[in-house]
């Protein structure tokens, strides 16, 4: 029986006592006690979720994200399984999120449910973007090819299905890290469509893909005016090392000073991923013009990440056939006006295309 020791640990009882009082806040400072819990504390945890109060057990929960987003010694596996069962929709879904550090098998067939017949469209979304790493890890061969299959083939009956175009979105993200012959024509079909969301979409998948064939698509759309569409370019180019978008972004970084957060960190981070010259007189540059101390970190951890790529040969996947920078100057990437936002393709298949109807769920 776990007892309070000289340190002032509290035993697990009386957490549970503490979740159970309504008349009380629950103490933040016990919240890390549900990190790598004990199978004891466990089941005495199970044996009472239902009977702590709905709000509290999804303001729990959140909590624990907060904390995971900022340690990463903590481990909420334990809860986080437990609660994806919850009555609550936000409940399972800042379940699944706990879990994203968790490379368990088991939870594949329990995601891939979740997905195809959860009934809240969000907890399905979230479902579905946590099944990419499964597909990434079968490309990296470090789980079975049977199981990677039957991920990839519930994404893809997904996409081509019914749901709302949220999951079906979420689930061509994922789909992108597979390098499956009939993943390019989906992600294809998404970025010719005439939505904005699933033109982002199709950008976060060639992201995931490493693959070359994406080129021209990713340039063309660093210039955007969407800035959705934008800001998945530039991660894009990042993603894959794109040595083609540095001067590109090298440009866009001297005018950020305008442009929201989000963005600025996007291009700072894509350039500290592709590297090469300038980038860091660039990045030292923006550093001294930050006024605010979040952002000054972040440019010396993008800078700490550029160090640590320079370090190595790394293989830029793009340079194959790519243009040389300096004949891709800014002003020279088509903009939709000059060839159509994704060039040719099924504009008008319906089954990509958004009513207005979709366009309120987005």
């Amino acid at each position: 029986m776990e007892k309070r020791s000289s340190q002032g640990i509290v035993p697990f009882q009386e957490i549970i006592s503490a979740l159970l009082d309504n008349n009380h806040p629950f103490p933040p400072v016990l919240l890390h006690r549900f990190s790598d819990m004990e199978d004891e504390s466990l089941q005495k945890l199970k044996a009472i979720w239902l009977q702590i109060n709905p709000e509290r057990r999804v303001n729990l929960l959140e909590d624990l994200e907060d904390i995971s987003a900022a340690d990463t010694l903590v481990c909420f596996d334990g809860i986080s399984r437990l609660a994806l069962d919850d009555p609550e929709a936000p409940a399972r879904s800042s379940a699944i999120r706990l879990l994203d550090e968790c490379d368990n098998n088991h939870l594949v067939p329990i995601f891939m449910r979740m997905m195809e017949k959860d009934k809240d469209e969000k907890v399905r979304a979230i479902a579905a973007s946590a099944l990419g790493k499964y597909v990434y890890l079968g490309e990296l061969e470090e789980i079975p090819e049977d199981l990677q299959k039957k991920v990839e083939d519930s994404l893809i009956r997904t996409i081509k299905g019914t749901d709302t175009p949220l999951v079906r979105q979420q689930s061509l993200e994922s789909l992108g890290f597979s390098s499956r012959e009939d993943v390019p024509p989906l992600i294809q079909a998404a970025y010719t469509n005439q939505d904005v969301f699933w033109v982002a979409s199709a950008l976060v998948a060639m992201g995931h893909s490493a693959d070359e064939r994406w080129l021209k698509q990713v340039i063309e759309s660093l210039k955007n005016s969407e800035p959705l569409i934008q800001i998945e370019a530039i991660r894009a180019a990042g993603e894959l090392q794109l040595d083609a978008s540095r001067s590109i972004l090298l440009k866009l970084l001297k005018k950020s000073s305008s442009m929201d957060f989000p963005m600025r960190s996007a291009i700072i981070w894509s350039l500290s991923e592709i590297g090469g010259d300038g980038v860091l007189e660039a990045l030292a540059e923006a550093q001294d013009e930050a006024d605010e101390e979040d952002e000054i970190e972040f440019i010396e951890s993008a800078v700490d990440n550029l160090e640590f790529n320079s370090g190595f040969t790394p293989l830029n996947i793009m340079d194959i056939g790519a243009p040389n920078e300096d004949d891709l100057d800014i002003e020279d990437v088509p903009t939709e006006e000059d060839e159509g936002e994704g060039g040719e393709g099924d504009e008008d298949d319906d089954s990509w295309g958004s009513t207005d109807e979709d366009d309120d769920e987005q």
